[in-house]
């Protein structure tokens, strides 16, 4: 069995794992200052947020065409056709509904997609759990089951100084969205289950009022003695980020993962200082082969 996923859902693992495991990440694009650029392959972190502060225009995103998808999948075909295709949210991208026209269109390939109904670090987990336990021989029903306990645990929660970029995007409230931005609120925002839509968890007046604020947020979801899985994730903020471990790591007995930093996609939606973080018991973990 062999995994497809997209850039947007920040698979944190090494290439020569990757390959290990056969994971194929297809890219999504991002247009800035009139040209386009794959994810991955044109364009990395160092470049791109420079390429977004110089720019006069707000940059746009894609999602891969269908046919991307249908070659990909019947090249795969040709040495194992199962294949389980597994995207960030569908109430935030496209893609997922890509996945599943490209799918149509390759009938050789024997492909199940999955909408992770969430995006970044936490669709990350779902592929990675994904991928080790198809190269452990597990079969799909029994893999679909561990992906969805795994997105049924998991949560995430960010913010950010800035909302121009979620605005512009689409993804909040225009005049929500404008007046917080008026006010010099910093939100709170959540990736709700249903739909994989961002919803407002809270508001505070400041960033740093805002990093507790997420650290309280997790705190009313657990006791403090719940052994969690954590992971920070960051636009192109560090100082914000480690500033958001050490605040969540005072109050919970936690199994960090590396600091990730945001996929550029996903990061065109937010502007640099976007930090999050997700988190669930590591219990739920438990299961994933090593």
């Amino acid at each position: 069995m062999q995994i497809v996923t997209d850039s947007g859902t920040n698979v944190g693992l090494v290439p020569d794992e990757m390959k290990r495991l056969k994971i194929h990440v297809v890219p999504l694009s991002v247009t800035i200052a009139e040209k386009t650029y794959r994810e991955g392959i044109d364009l990395d972190a160092g470049r791109f947020y420079p390429l977004l502060d110089a720019s006069t225009e707000m940059p746009t995103t894609s999602q891969p065409p269908a046919g991307e998808f249908a070659a990909l999948y019947r090249e795969l075909a040709k040495t194992d056709p199962e294949i389980l295709s597994i995207h960030m949210s569908s109430g935030l991208s496209g893609t997922y509904n890509a996945a599943l026209t490209g799918a149509a269109m390759a009938p050789e390939a024997h492909v199940s997609v999955i909408d992770t109904h969430t995006l970044g670090a936490p669709a990350g987990w779902q592929v990675e759990a994904a991928a080790r336990a198809a190269a452990a021989g597990w079969s799909r029903d029994r893999i679909l089951d561990l992906v969805k306990k795994i997105s049924d645990a998991t949560e995430t929660y960010y913010t950010l100084k800035e909302l121009k970029y979620l605005i512009h995007g689409g993804r909040i409230s225009h005049l929500k969205g404008l007046v917080a931005s008026l006010l010099n609120i910093k939100p709170l925002i959540g990736v709700e289950k249903e739909h994989g839509t961002y919803i407002q968890a809270g508001q505070s007046m400041s960033f740093a009022n805002a990093i507790k604020g997420l650290a309280d947020l997790i705190s009313r979801r657990y006791p403090a003695d719940t052994v969690m899985r954590m992971q920070v994730v960051h636009a192109a903020n560090v100082d914000g980020a480690l500033a958001l471990k050490d605040e969540v790591g005072k109050r919970f007995k936690a199994i960090w993962l590396p600091l990730s930093e945001l996929s550029l996609v996903l990061g065109a939606h937010v502007g640099r200082s976007m930090i999050g973080i997700a988190f669930a018991p590591e219990e739920v973990f438990k299961s994933v082969p090593k």
